[in-house]
């Protein structure tokens, strides 16, 4: 608890209030006048087990509702009367639950069955066996029971309202945030790096023609411009994605594998295995792991193939993507942005990812994704 003071586990107390009101009942009911013999057992046998069943009020308050019932018309029924506690308790859990009218019906049918109950069992008058039902089961209690499960209800319905608003106003905040940090970046960034670039790329592009040679740091320039480019456009895409566009997931697979192909890269789709329902969020983590591979694929690895194979397992999704291109296995892999984007989104989903060169030559990327079927 973040006051520091001590909690009762909610299991503890449910224990704890189980087993008291099995002690008030049994109390209440052997105190007073009331049979002997086996009618005695049976009834103080059903006064304990309608208190104990309030252990599991949270879990199945339906049940625990009929279960009361049923023990405060047994006891009744055998001559025991017992205000009926649990019944009330139970009254109060399946309103604030949400079963408000199956708990109406309920309570009107026992008020129904208290009566003929003590009618049929007991030795009175008809006079008698409704005072002794009344005794069991008083509708102002009844309805008190009612009452405070249904208030408690609505304070709940209403804090996870309030917490909600307060999680949308926050979101909003923090997207105009975002969207800000994007704009002040491509006004005080973009324009700069673009003219840096394109300088550099006309300085070494008059140099080659007047056949003089190119100074290395004039290369170097050009190329840290290209990489400064290309990995402020991804930051700013990031900083403007606020969920509003629609999802990429496995089934546009196909189109980012032609968008390969119409760049120069001969590149294929596979899918092995059974087909099935996969969590959005796996299907939108292993389309942008096969988006930046098939990227990086083009730019920078010199290769004319890409092979992107799907399989469908029963409790992962597995995505690997290989190309020809010109890493070799003593290569260590670049720790780009793209890398380490794809190992985040892999890591948050609990799942493993891959990205290595091959034997031979080439690139490899391979993410196995839990997807929660179990077979």
């Amino acid at each position: 608890m973040d006051t520091g003071r001590f909690r009762v586990p909610a299991g503890a107390m449910d224990w704890a209030i189980a087993v008291s009101v099995a002690a008030l009942l049994l109390g209440t009911g052997l105190s007073g006048s009331h049979p002997a013999g086996e009618r005695a057992l049976l009834g103080s046998v059903l006064l304990a087990a309608g208190g104990l069943t309030l252990i599991a009020r949270r879990r199945a308050p339906i049940a625990v509702l009929a279960v009361t019932g049923l023990c405060a018309v047994g006891y009744e029924a055998a001559g025991f009367e017992v205000l009926a506690v649990p019944y009330l308790v139970a009254v109060y859990g399946a309103v604030r639950a949400g079963h408000r009218t199956l708990t109406v019906v309920a309570s009107v049918s026992l008020l129904l069955v208290l009566p003929l109950s003590a009618l049929v069992f007991g030795e009175g008058s008809a006079r008698d066996a409704f005072a002794q039902a009344r005794n069991v089961l008083e509708i102002a209690w009844l309805i008190a029971a009612f009452a405070a499960g249904e208030a408690l209800r609505q304070a709940e319905r209403r804090a996870d309202e309030a917490e909600r608003t307060r999680e949308e106003t926050a979101r909003r905040r923090a997207d105009g945030e975002r969207l800000h940090i994007a704009r002040e970046l491509h006004d005080s960034l973009t324009h700069q790096i673009s003219i840096i670039k394109v300088q550099a790329e006309v300085a070494v592009h008059v140099a080659r023609r007047r056949g003089e040679e190119v100074p290395g740091t004039l290369l170097a320039i050009r190329t840290a411009g290209r990489e400064a480019t290309r990995e402020l456009r991804a930051t700013l895409e990031a900083l403007r994605d606020d969920d509003t566009t629609p999802p990429q997931g496995l089934e546009h697979l196909p189109q980012l594998v032609e968008r390969a192909r119409s760049m120069g890269l001969d590149a294929t789709l596979t899918v092995v295995g059974q087909r099935h329902d996969v969590p959005a969020a796996v299907g939108r983590t292993a389309y942008r792991i096969v988006q930046e591979a098939l990227t990086n694929t083009a730019r920078h690895a010199c290769a004319t193939t890409a092979a992107v194979r799907i399989e469908y397992g029963p409790e992962t999704l597995s995505v690997r993507v290989d190309d020809d291109g010109k890493a070799a296995p003593d290569d260590a892999p670049a720790p780009g942005l793209g890398l380490l984007g794809m190992r985040e989104r892999v890591t948050v989903l609990g799942g493993r990812l891959r990205a290595e060169p091959r034997t031979g030559h080439g690139f490899t990327v391979q993410a196995e994704l839990p997807v929660g079927r179990a077979s």
